[in-house]
């Protein structure tokens, strides 16, 4: 008898105990969930323009597209020019920044006029991307 309860003693201190090392796995979830910045994509590929003073921008924080057909593009769907203010401005946080990617055969007037509307509606941090140049 005294045996018995001996060996049930020994099978029960022999389970592993996971619930410590879920724990720690669901706050390391958490941080890196927390610490990820979200960068919502343009959608289109854009063939920048080079510029040898290009400085990486890393605030960047909706990316707006120009294609050389004319067609603004916001998260992966084209945007009408006029309304492109209001639904940026509705994607930013305070302190947000927005790149334009204009493709090197779109046209300056364009591109300016989305930079306009995109000041119009509030947001004050723009920035118009290029590829850095070789020479």
């Amino acid at each position: 008898m005294r045996r018995r309860r001996l060996m049930e003693s020994t099978t029960d201190s022999n389970e592993v105990n996971l619930t410590p090392m879920l724990d720690v796995v669901f706050i390391m979830l958490i941080f890196f969930i927390v610490t990820t910045s979200f960068i919502k994509e343009s959608g289109v590929e854009i063939e920048r323009p080079e510029a040898s003073a290009a400085t990486p921008r890393p605030d960047a924080q909706v990316l707006v597209a120009i294609t050389p057909e004319g067609t603004v593009w916001v998260d992966g769907k084209a945007v009408d020019v006029h309304r492109i203010g209001q639904q940026v401005a509705g994607m930013l946080s305070d302190d947000g920044a927005v790149v334009i990617q204009a493709d090197r055969a779109s046209t300056t007037g364009l591109l300016i006029e989305v930079m306009d509307r995109l000041k119009q509606a509030g947001v004050e941090q723009v920035a118009v991307a290029a590829s850095r140049s070789t020479r």
